[in-house]
């Protein structure tokens, strides 16, 4: 792995996922991305990232569901919820699944990239354990 922080995008909007991808490349973050559940999990069950980008309206495995399970492992992983979905209620059941943030759509860039290295900075010392 590079010394840049690794984030992992789960986004099954193609458009989305190239326009933050890109942005993202440009802030200094080495991107892997997913399009559904199952391919958000298998990535991190391969490879320790340092923040998730996670939609919650996903095929296959929704991102409650990925969030939920991704926090049950040991290690756990910083999870950013990002999503359409802007009723309290659904950031209620996003932070009870773990979420450490969540924004809703469209999300203003320096806020999140601000969010973003806050949480890779505030583990800087300490060491990641692999998800899988």
């Amino acid at each position: 792995m590079s010394g840049k922080p690794s984030v992992l995008l789960v986004e099954d909007n193609i458009p989305n996922i190239k326009m933050l991808e890109a942005k993202l490349r440009l802030r200094g973050f080495e991107v892997t991305t997913a399009m559904d559940g199952d391919e958000a999990m298998r990535a991190c069950a391969a490879q320790a990232f340092d923040v998730v980008l996670l939609d919650i309206m996903l095929p296959r495995l929704d991102g409650f569901e990925v969030c939920r399970q991704l926090k049950a492992r040991p290690g756990g992983c910083r999870i950013i919820m990002i999503t359409a979905l802007d009723q309290p209620a659904d950031r209620l059941v996003g932070l009870a699944a773990g979420a450490d943030d969540y924004f809703v759509k469209p999300v203003e860039d320096e806020v999140l990239f601000a969010r973003m290295e806050s949480l890779v900075h505030a583990e800087a010392g300490a060491p990641r354990a692999a998800t899988g």
